[in-house]
């Protein structure tokens, strides 16, 4: 048991997670989900093709080449560190721990956030299929999203194992559906405009740096979430391997989703009609497939991922919070598991008491479309704080054996390096641009960290003292090559196997 598994004579202890509950399969599965594509076309459609225009798939493609070497980054940083913190773990070993809590928190808020923006349109797409009326009221759509983000917590407090299997079944739907309907339309056609191979190879058309940077964060968060695969390594057989390349055949399988349902938008709507149907262009897009039922189909499949998605954000929000009490850089009660179902509760029902209020704030501040713009560029900014410090994290804990082989230099260095490179960019122009409203919640909310960091900096963490061993693969890799997958951990490490550090 963890030093930390006492606190204050309760009776419960830290027994860890659950090992081995999710399989290869399943990592896959999890990543498509906690990308949600069905919610992210949903809600976002409008957003990149007011930046972007007709060159959308272009935007998508490009940001996807930097995206992909973020999603290598925390491939090979899982190799050497299995924990439920991924990128808190790997930056503060990596780099320095101030710059591993900053990592942590910065997810921390943004799934918060994200999980007040999500359960509002999870009670909106779920009243639309009764009445349009009732999926404007706000207070209604918040009582109905905040039933869906509960029945979702009570699944992650269950386990990883019934969380994956309630994903096969919303997430397999929701993608059929949006293949179905985008595939059919590139086949039949559209009205409104031809396609045209610059829509996907063009980028002249978007405006220039500042522009770019815009579309860059409205990227960012199309693919966020599928590094829930990392969070959940802990519970993941041979997570070294799996939980990487789950989350890599993750983010080019939504790639595939997100190009043939932005194309097939193109096709059918005109980039006013876009604009103007806002939050509902997907239901647009299926009525005009197929009148009635295509659309209702296509509400479905958002209200499955809007759903989906709000259970990958929790298990990501509630594992970071729970390595980081176990390394007692926030309240060590968030370490605890449950004895039987070995799953972070105490993590879980304070995210829920938190992100329910939010919820329910949220719902008298306007319509919905208004609070989630002003959610989805703070949770931007935010992603790239901690996408761009594991892609700086990669590089230096490989920095040994980065000239080994050209493709350990490409796969471990230049292309993790320019992931990060990317985002610090997006980060910056983005600063420059965003409203007042934005860079509060945004900035707000990472600047909020600071009382807790300096509380258990005072306090003498051991996190902050530099008793953890640092991250070198160059050790793992002539140890593993001597002694093979021989039973021996250095300290920091919460798996059991050299292979692994």
């Amino acid at each position: 048991m963890s030093r930390h598994g006492r606190q204050g004579g309760s009776r419960l202890e830290k027994n860890g997670l659950r090992a081995n509950a999710l399989g290869a399969a399943d990592a896959v599965v999890m990543a498509v989900a906690g990308s949600a594509p069905a919610y992210t076309l949903a809600a976002a459609t409008a957003v990149l093709t007011g930046a972007a225009g007709l060159a959308s798939p272009a935007a998508l493609l490009s940001c996807a080449i930097p995206m992909v070497g973020i999603v290598l980054a925390f491939k090979y940083l899982g190799r050497l560190d299995v924990n439920a913190g991924a990128s808190y773990s790997w930056v503060g070993r990596a780099l320095h721990p101030g710059l591993g809590f900053l990592s942590g928190w910065a997810l921390v808020v943004s799934a918060t956030l994200f999980m007040v923006a999500g359960a509002l349109p999870a009670g909106s797409y779920t009243l639309s299929l009764f009445s349009d009326s009732w999926a404007q009221n706000g207070t209604l759509a918040a009582a109905v999203g905040a039933f869906w983000f509960l029945l979702m917590a009570a699944l992650v407090v269950k386990g990883a194992r019934i969380s994956a299997r309630a994903q096969w079944v919303m997430t397999g739907i929701e993608v059929a559906i949006l293949l179905v309907v985008g595939v059919a339309v590139l086949v039949r056609g559209g009205g409104a405009a031809v396609f045209s191979w610059s829509w996907l190879f063009d980028v002249t058309s978007l405006g220039g740096p500042e522009g770019f940077a815009g579309v860059a964060l409205i990227a960012a968060f199309y693919f966020w979430g599928w590094d829930v695969t990392a969070n959940l390594s802990e519970e993941t057989s041979d997570s070294r391997r799996v939980s990487g390349l789950g989350g890599l055949l993750g983010v080019v399988s939504v790639l595939a989703v997100f190009e043939v349902v932005t194309i097939a938008v193109n096709l059918v709507m005109s980039q006013g009609d876009i604009q103007r149907s806002s939050g509902t262009v997907l239901a647009d897009l299926g009525d005009a497939l197929w009148p009635g039922w295509g659309g209702k189909a296509m509400v479905i499949a958002v209200m499955l991922s809007t759903i989906a998605t709000l259970e990958t954000t929790l298990i990501q929000v509630t594992r970071t919070l729970f390595a980081m009490g176990r390394d007692r850089t926030l309240p060590a009660v968030f370490g605890l598991t449950h004895r039987r179902w070995q799953t972070p509760w105490a993590a879980v029902t304070a995210v829920a008491a938190v992100a329910l209020t939010l919820l329910f704030a949220s719902s008298t501040l306007g319509p919905v479309n208004t609070v989630l713009a002003d959610a989805f560029s703070a949770i931007g900014l935010q992603i790239c704080v901690y996408y761009s410090l594991a892609g700086v994290s990669v590089v230096v804990a490989y920095r040994r054996l980065l000239l080994k082989s050209v493709a350990n230099a490409v796969f471990m260095g230049l292309w993790p390096l320019f992931g990060a490179v990317f985002m610090m960019w997006a980060f910056y122009q983005s600063l420059l641009s965003l409203d007042v409203t934005v860079l509060v919640i945004g900035l707000g909310s990472l600047a909020a960290g600071v009382f807790p960091f300096a509380w258990y900096v005072i306090a003498d963490s051991e996190y902050y003292t530099g008793r953890h061993a640092r991250l070198d693969a160059s050790v793992a890799d002539r140890v593993e090559s001597q002694y093979g997958d021989v039973t021996a951990a250095m300290p920091g490490q919460h798996t059991g196997r050299v292979s692994d550090l």
